[in-house]
C-alpha cells in the first residue's frame, strides 16, 4: 500500500441500504467532564451524511460546479440523547436515507458504541441553490441514491 492509499480517510461502508461511519471521540469533542458536548453530535451526523453521499457517488464539489450550483441544508432535526459518549470511545454512526419528495430528503441516523444505542436523529434535508431556494436533486443524484431509499 502506498502513502496516498494510507492517508485516504475512510468513508465508512454500506451494509444493504444502511451506511456505517466509524469515528473516535477526541478531547475536542468533549466538555470539561469528558462527555461528548451535545452539539458535537450534529457534527458527527453531518460527517456521516456527507460520507454516505461520497461513497454512493454523489460529490458535493461536483454539485457546486454545476451551472446552477446545489447544496443541502438541514430544515428540521429531531435528536434523542439516550446515553452519553465519552472521550476515546469508538462510535459507529448508522445513516439511512428514507425517502425523497421534491427538494426534500428524510434521513434517519443512530450513534452506537458497541451494542449500546446512544443517540438517534431524524432529519429533513432540503436541496437548495446558492440563494437558499429549494431545488430538486438532479436525476443523476437520485439515480445514485435510489438503491438506498426505502421501497415505496
Amino acid at each position: 500500500m502506498d502513502i496516498a492509499e494510507q492517508s485516504e480517510p475512510t468513508m465508512g461502508y454500506f451494509e444493504g441500504r444502511k451506511h456505517y461511519f466509524p469515528i473516535r471521540v477526541f478531547y475536542e469533542d468533549t466538555d470539561f467532564t469528558g462527555v461528548v458536548f451535545y452539539a458535537n453530535y450534529l457534527r458527527f451526523f453531518e460527517r456521516a451524511r456527507s460520507s454516505f453521499f461520497r461513497l454512493a457517488g454523489v460529490s458535493h464539489a461536483e454539485l457546486l460546479q454545476r451551472d446552477i450550483p446545489l447544496g443541502f441544508a438541514i430544515r428540521k432535526i429531531d435528536l434523542e440523547y439516550k446515553k452519553p459518549a465519552r472521550i476515546d470511545d469508538a462510535l459507529l454512526i448508522m445513516t439511512s436515507y428514507e425517502r425523497y419528495k421534491g427538494a426534500r430528503l428524510w434521513v434517519s441516523q443512530e450513534v452506537w458504541r458497541g451494542d449500546e444505542l446512544l443517540t438517534t436523529a431524524y432529519s429533513e434535508a432540503a436541496c437548495i441553490d446558492m440563494n437558499g431556494r429549494p431545488r430538486r436533486p438532479t436525476p443523476k443524484m437520485i439515480e445514485k441514491l435510489q438503491p438506498y431509499f426505502l421501497p415505496k
